[in-house]
């Protein structure tokens, strides 16, 4: 593994028509693999919420649920670049409160840049937090602690009012000062149009191949998420057949006492088990 990419790289990378590819990660060991693959970057999405809490949705995550696996994955990860998504009510109520968490994200858990949901809704407070000197990331299209708003988990801009809604959005967080602009469950054409138009980087996640990069969330992509499946998605394994298997196979050995096996146990010294053995008969 390189150096950890930094914002100029990035930048470099979208200039040179490079592919960012990344993924979400919420632990030590899926942080530790993905940068042993080289993964460009890592997001710890509030996705934590359904991937690893088992919630319907983001809206229950807080800062601190944020932070701790932030955390993990900082130390699994140490040479990647690692997006902290901001959860929901941590920066909607003022500039001053998205600064003091995004300020309280760096301090904490070492992140380097942090993500924020909305467009030009949110754009003061993501000038606010450019301002202070920390990185920020854009989240518009189907933004999913505003999914209530939109309907549920629905595909956006697929006519030319959403679209031209969207395009504001892209427009707004580049001129309050984002360094890059994931868009999410958008057309292909205006994804490619958004790449095009703006000078930041522009990142897929359901949003076609026409991009900066490409981001999927590793519950899914692994088979590991198991209540749904969305369309956009590509499963590159399935680890959820894999360990209900494995369980199944060990249960099967504990009932019919095939596990644990001689290689398995502890034995007594040889030159005491004699003294052993007359211990244990004194109880």
């Amino acid at each position: 593994m390189g150096k950890k990419k930094s914002v100029l790289d990035l930048m470099k990378m979208k200039e040179k028509g490079e592919k960012v590819a990344w993924i979400t990660a919420y632990d030590f060991p899926t942080a530790q693999f993905a940068e042993k693959a080289g993964m460009d970057m890592i997001l710890v999405g509030d996705s934590l919420g359904m991937v690893v809490k088992g919630y319907k949705g983001t809206v229950p995550v807080t800062m601190d649920d944020c932070i701790a696996h932030c955390q993990d994955v900082r130390r699994g990860a140490e040479k990647t670049f690692i997006i902290g998504d901001m959860p929901f009510g941590s920066y909607q109520s003022s500039s001053t409160e998205a600064v003091n968490n995004a300020v309280r994200f760096l301090k904490e858990s070492d992140v380097d840049a942090v993500k924020l949901e909305g467009g030009r809704r949110v754009a003061d407070q993501i000038k606010a937090i450019t301002d202070a000197g920390i990185l920020v990331m854009g989240h518009i299209g189907l933004t999913p602690q505003s999914s209530g708003q939109l309907g549920g988990f629905k595909a956006q801009g697929l006519n030319p009012e959403s679209g031209r809604e969207l395009i504001k959005d892209a427009l707004a967080i580049q001129e309050a000062g984002a360094f890059s602009i994931l868009v999410e469950a958008i057309p292909p054409e205006l994804t490619e149009f958004l790449t095009k138009k703006l000078d930041i980087p522009i990142y897929s996640i359901g949003a076609g191949l026409p991009c900066d990069g490409q981001l999927l969330i590793c519950g899914d992509m692994l088979g590991m998420f198991q209540a749904f499946t969305p369309k956009f998605v590509k499963k590159y394994a399935n680890v959820a057949e894999i360990e209900i298997n494995a369980f199944k196979e060990y249960i099967k050995d504990v009932k019919e006492e095939k596990f644990p096996e001689e290689g398995h146990v502890y034995h007594i010294k040889e030159e005491t088990k004699e003294n052993y053995i007359k211990m244990l008969k004194e109880f």
